[in-house]
């Protein structure tokens, strides 16, 4: 529906020292999906953990907004619900209950991915961090309808924070957002954190992936929790290339995971995180 690519797939035995895939443990995967390459491309990260079966959604991800006809067309030609929340822009729901929310223009050539969504408890201290703290530029901010619109660069996707009138519930399947910066900051990034008593989920680490570059990172937590991971773009750039082989990889792991069948042969339901 949305036309996305799969740039890469890859497949993990057990979890991740950085909480990659969650608060959980196991096999799991990931599978980078977007419309081009993670260096110039807002991309989404697919987690997938073989032994859960469904997650709570909480009101920390409120979506993605893309600018794609095409898309708009085909969620029409395939009846898939979509609802008109402002004149050309339609919200659409993917099968987890996340969000999309669907400009009908011609698809960009740049990025057609516009913003991300979260939802924050206190705009103002949001804005102070996000802008204050980790150096993003102001392009919008709506006091009456308590929303922020930052970012990095000008022909970059935007992050855009947005009150939700009371606490952020992350729910069971909350993700990260992850930016890549020169690995000479990745120290600097978490000496200014301690500095400024802020919380650092995971201090500087090294994460491999096998038969591929190993990377730097530093992940955070904003004063609502959401993680926000920063990686050494050096070695991000390499272990990050297309694969060519991504759709295959992805189509053989989900023709290979027999897991629903196996725990119905246990009389077992997958667990509910």
């Amino acid at each position: 529906l949305l036309t996305h690519k799969v740039l890469r797939h890859e497949e993990f035995e057990e979890g991740c020292k950085a909480s990659c895939n969650g608060p959980y443990d196991g096999k799991w995967s990931k599978t980078m999906v977007g419309y081009g390459p993670e260096n110039n491309h807002f991309v989404a990260e697919l987690t997938y953990n073989y032994g859960i079966g469904e997650y709570r959604l909480g009101n920390d991800f409120l979506g993605l907004t893309l600018v794609s006809s095409q898309a708009v067309s085909n969620a029409k030609k395939m009846g898939w619900p979509l609802k008109e929340v402002t004149t050309g822009v339609f919200e659409a729901e993917a099968p987890g209950g996340y969000k999309f929310y669907l400009e009908d223009k011609e698809q960009l050539k740049q990025d057609p991915v516009l913003k991300v969504t979260l939802g924050v408890s206190d705009l103002q201290k949001s804005v102070n961090y996000w802008s204050g703290l980790l150096g993003m530029k102001m392009y919008e901010k709506d006091e009456e309808k308590q929303r922020a619109l930052l970012g990095y660069a000008d022909n970059q996707c935007k992050l855009e924070l947005k009150a939700v009138g009371g606490a952020v519930d992350h729910g069971t399947a909350f993700g990260r957002i992850a930016f890549s910066c020169a690995k000479e900051e990745l120290p600097n990034i978490e000496a200014l954190m301690k500095k400024e008593n802020q919380k650092i989920l995971t201090p500087l680490v090294s994460l491999d992936t096998p038969g591929k570059a190993t990377v730097q990172v530093v992940i955070l937590a904003d004063p609502d929790g959401h993680e926000i991971c920063f990686v050494g773009d050096e070695a991000f750039r390499d272990l990050s290339k297309v694969d060519p082989n991504g759709d295959k990889l992805l189509n053989d792991a989900m023709a290979a995971d027999n897991s629903d069948k196996w725990f119905a042969a246990q009389k077992m339901k997958k667990a509910s995180a």
